[in-house]
């Protein structure tokens, strides 16, 4: 027998290898179409699914005589599908973007190790071990292609996955993706062992000086049709495609630098690695450009590798600028010859080509090196500041803060730079009028923000401040110096304590905004309130943020103080407070309503009882977030406050309506039921509806222990709920501008109401946020979980209310190990649950489910049954059926349909002893929980 026989017949044994449709000669058949595709002028690209189908018929086991299973054998139908694939990922050009999107795992681990062994790499031999430069061009490249993958795989395995969306559960496909899943982590693991090798092999891949050639359709067949020739043509210089050492420098050094961002979180030094490789790879692609490349780069996803590792290079839309500056840069970070860089951007000054955003990212960096303790950066930083400020003000920009800061304290070295920096950075000659006009407008303002008139001389008598402003301009701010005071002083003080420190000089009006937006501590304001108004009477300083917000019913009152100082001060202190509440900030709110407090106390009884219930309202959020977090009950004194400010009746006191709501829930929060039910005075419930809402949730709570006793204060209580959701078209506004939740009628707070108004939209809204709740406080409460699948359930998302539904059963049964009561799966959650398998398409388990109910309800379940689109699993549920009339009807159902094999199952489970009718009781009622437990446990792996 030759060969050929003997390979076709080792083909014929195996057959159950091959889909019984195709014949070998169909197969030879496709073969030769595939084949004619491939080598058209311009074939349209195959699919890639063709390699899976290849080579997942190339290693399928085949089954002897005896029925074992075997490995695939070595044969020449198995070479050719494996050739075939080959032939596939040439035809891509082998472009590991298009295979990894479309391939999994394992399925591109198996392509890239047959291109291996085709291309003549020991199997077993470390790559590690060769040296590349004197390996043939293709076995070279294939040892690089299998490297960079393993790279890619590592760091696309590390990314987050977004999870997508399953649809109905099939046992079948579960467990196929399950043995895909564990087949990719084996894989997984062994390329992470194996990576500091693929690491070491695409770093000795950037020495390599000469071109490599990947295998195309020709070079294979010519490996197919004559193995011995792989020391002629295949191995030449000119066998395959041509990928040039540039372009494998580029992609190496990408692919490089993305497994050094990934070890470079812990690790200072392979981070720097990383930014050399992705600058070398932005380097290559402006140099030869995208376009020119066999394998592309994802430059968006370089681009933020880039940005996230502080790479200073030319972003893609930049390549019209020449590289140079940008290298030389790059060079001199590196190198640390940061003066050089101070240079380079002076000169650039000139120019005006360095992009803004690059100047920024270059000054955030050396200022990132500088506080991590390289004290002699300052002077670098203050330089590279100092040409960016410059630069900012010729391009029409606003003053960066970080030159105010640096700024803060000038001296002549400072005034001298900024002279030389400005003098460099405007050629005068050529220089248009806009250009020198907002030069000059820069002097000038740098003039009035200084305090040291020495300082201030060196700028007024240099020379580009001479030609720059006129005589009539120097003279005039040399007046206005003049009329600068040093001191302020005040006559009217309406607090003498808060008023004793003395003003400082006064400095630019600019500045002084600038620090009283960001100062939160209360006598730093008012020293720059003072300062503010004794330059300018005619300003309103409680508007310049629109970040200082009081509520309307504080701001009337505030607003109409008369004395302006004291005004702003008011607000400020008021505003900057609220707001550090609001960021959990309560150190500095305390200090800032404290200040307050004493300044209101001599002149306004009113704001000082404002100010003592913005206080209590503090101290209840401290606890809460203080000891309260940890179960430590509050202070007396402060449940007593709380009371008080319930029971305050001082008239024309502005209220806020947060305040008596917070004081409520602290009450409730801290199981002051005794007061709220019994000692809370009745006109102050009836007048205050927050009371009364508590009131009612704190009588609701008392009796809870006795759930006959708390039927009733219950039924008040959700009465008065759905109140609050009726719709009025008369809303209650409180004072402070609010729409009260509790709806004020003419009567007494009633709670009977007309059914035709309650928004039953806000009803389920109310419930769904009070379960939500209840749930993080106890997620293993039945009778919640049970509410929370209703809603769902009345929501139509069926997959999500069985999975609460089935958490309820499972954390009152011990993961149905117990029986579950059955006042938790009543007949109306059974019915539910049925309705959601129905209507999931899971007709299999609506008719188990229907053994469940009281009474079997036989016609939902032969109904079910008929369905032949069910989406679940079928006939392995039929081990979960004890009921021997539906096992029957499943009997009849197969064999009338012709299906053999199910009907055999069927009458399997028909046939277990233990199901047999004239069994005890108690052995059918045993056989019933078994199932009922299996089925529920199956169930639950399903859908939580």
């Amino acid at each position: 027998m030759s060969a050929e026989a003997a390979d076709r017949e080792a083909a014929t044994s195996s057959r159950p290898c091959t889909p019984p449709q195709t014949s070998w000669f169909e197969f030879l058949l496709e073969e030769a179409l595939l084949e004619q595709h491939l080598q058209k002028p311009s074939p349209d690209p195959p699919p890639v699914q063709l390699i899976v189908q290849f080579l997942e018929q190339a290693s399928k086991p085949s089954v002897n005589e005896q029925n074992q299973v075997q490995p695939p054998p070595d044969n020449k139908r198995n070479r050719i599908l494996k050739l075939l694939a080959l032939k596939v990922a040439a035809h891509l050009k082998w472009d590991l973007d298009v295979l990894e999107k479309s391939l999994s795992v394992p399925v591109l681990n198996m392509l890239l190790n047959e291109l291996l062994c085709i291309s003549k790499v020991p199997s077993g031999t470390k790559h590690v071990d060769v040296d590349l430069a004197s390996l043939p061009p293709t076995t070279a490249m294939a040892i690089l292609l299998y490297n960079r993958w393993a790279i890619r795989t590592i760091v696309q395995s590390s990314f987050p996955v977004k999870q997508v969306k399953p649809g109905p559960p099939q046992l079948n496909v579960m467990n196929q993706m399950q043995q895909e899943k564990e087949l990719t982590d084996n894989i997984l693991k062994v390329l992470k062992e194996q990576a500091a090798d693929s690491i070491l092999v695409l770093e000795g891949a950037l020495k390599l000086s000469k071109d490599l050639y990947v295998h195309t359709i020709r070079t294979l067949d010519l490996l197919a049709v004559e193995p011995g020739m792989v020391n002629g043509e295949t191995e030449s210089s000119t066998a395959g495609l041509k990928i040039s050492a540039e372009e494998i420098q580029c992609q190496v050094c990408y692919d490089l630098g993305a497994i050094y961002f990934q070890q470079g979180s812990t690790n200072a030094a392979v981070h720097e690695k990383a930014k050399e490789m992705f600058f070398k790879t932005k380097e290559l692609i402006a140099k030869n450009g995208s376009s020119s490349l066999h394998f592309t780069i994802d430059e968006e996803r370089l681009a933020g590798y880039c940005q996230a590792c502080g790479v200073l290079t030319l972003s893609s839309d930049d390549t019209s600028q020449q590289a140079t500056p940008y290298s030389q840069i790059h060079r001199c970070m590196k190198s640390g010859n940061y003066q050089d860089i101070v240079n380079i951007f002076l000169e650039d000054n000139l120019t005006l080509s360095l992009p803004v955003q690059f100047r920024q990212s270059v000054l955030r960096e050396l200022f990132q090196k500088s506080q991590q303790g390289n004290d002699a950066l300052d002077e670098v930083c203050f330089k590279v500041c100092m040409c960016n400020t410059v630069c900012d003000v010729l391009q029409g920009r606003t003053v960066d803060v970080q030159f105010c800061q640096l700024f803060l304290k000038p001296s002549k070295e400072k005034i001298d730079f900024l002279l030389e920096v400005c003098s460099k950075s405007l050629n005068l000659e050529n220089a248009s009028e806009a250009l020198k006009r907002k030069m000059a407008a820069f002097l000038k303002n740098l003039c009035l923000g200084l305090e040291d008139l020495q300082l201030v001389f060196m700028i007024s008598s240099h020379e580009l401040f001479m030609k720059l402003l006129k005589d009539d301009e120097r003279k005039l701010l040399i007046d206005q110096m003049r009329k600068r005071s040093p001191r302020i002083n005040l006559c009217t003080k309406p607090v003498a304590s808060f008023y004793d420190i003395p003003a400082s000089a006064s400095v630019n009006i600019g500045q002084l905004e600038h620090q009283l937006i960001l100062s939160v501590d209360p006598w730093r304001i008012r020293q720059i309130l003072i300062e503010l108004h004794g330059m300018t009477s005619e300003r309103q300083f409680w508007t310049i943020s629109n970040k200082w917000e009081v509520p309307n019913v504080y701001g009337n009152v505030i607003l109409g103080i008369k004395d302006s100082l004291t005004r702003d001060l008011v607000y400020i202190l008021m505003a900057k407070g609220l707001h550090c509440c609001a960021i959990k900030d309560f150190v500095h709110a305390k200090q800032l309503f404290a200040a307050c407090l004493e300044l209101v106390t001599e002149f306004s009884p009113k704001l000082r009882q404002v100010m003592l219930n913005e206080m209590l309202l503090l101290d209840i959020y401290t606890h809460e977030a203080g000891p309260g977090a940890s179960g430590e009950r509050p202070p007396s004194d402060l449940i007593s406050r709380v009371r008080g400010y319930l029971e305050m009746r001082v008239p024309d006191i502005p209220l806020r309506q947060v305040i008596a709501e917070e004081c409520v829930a602290f009450l409730l929060n801290w199981c002051e039921n005794e007061y709220l039910t019994m000692q809370v005075p009745l006109p102050l419930v009836q007048t205050n509806p927050y009371v009364k809402l508590g009131q009612l949730l704190a009588a609701t709570c008392k009796e809870l222990p006795g759930p006959k006793e708390s039927r009733r204060t219950a039924k008040d209580l959700w009465e008065v709920v759905v109140q609050i959701c009726s719709v009025s078209n008369q809303h209650k506004r409180g004072n402070d501008g609010r729409v009260s939740l509790i709806k004020h009628r003419e009567s007494t707070l009633g709670i009977m109401y007309s059914l035709q108004s309650v928004d039953f939209e806000a009803v389920a809204v109310t419930v769904k946020e009070l379960v939500s709740y209840a749930l993080t406080i106890n997620a293993n409460n039945h009778f919640w979980l049970i509410i929370q699948a209703d809603i769902y359930f009345a929501t139509n998302q069926y997959s999500a209310a069985l999975h609460y539904y089935l958490q309820a059963g499972a954390v009152c049964s011990d993961f149905f190990n117990k029986m579950v009561p059955p006042d938790v799966y009543t007949d109306q959650v059974i019915k539910r649950m049925i309705k959601c398998c129905s209507l999931l398409n899971c007709h299999t388990q609506v008719a188990i489910l229907c053994q469940f109910l009281r009474e079997v309800d036989y016609k939902t379940a032969f109904k079910a049954l008929q369905e032949q689109n069910s989406h679940d699993a079928m006939d392995s549920y039929y081990e979960y059926i004890w009921d021997v009339t539906i096992l029957e009807y499943l009997t009849y159902l197969h064999h009338k349909r012709g299906e053999t094999d199910k009907r055999q199952i069927a009458i399997k489970a028909i046939g277990q002893t233990e199901l047999n009718a004239s069994n005890p009781e108690d052995v059918l009622q045993l056989a019933a929980q078994r199932r009922k437990k299996k089925f529920l446990q199956a169930m639950a792996k399903l859908y939580f």
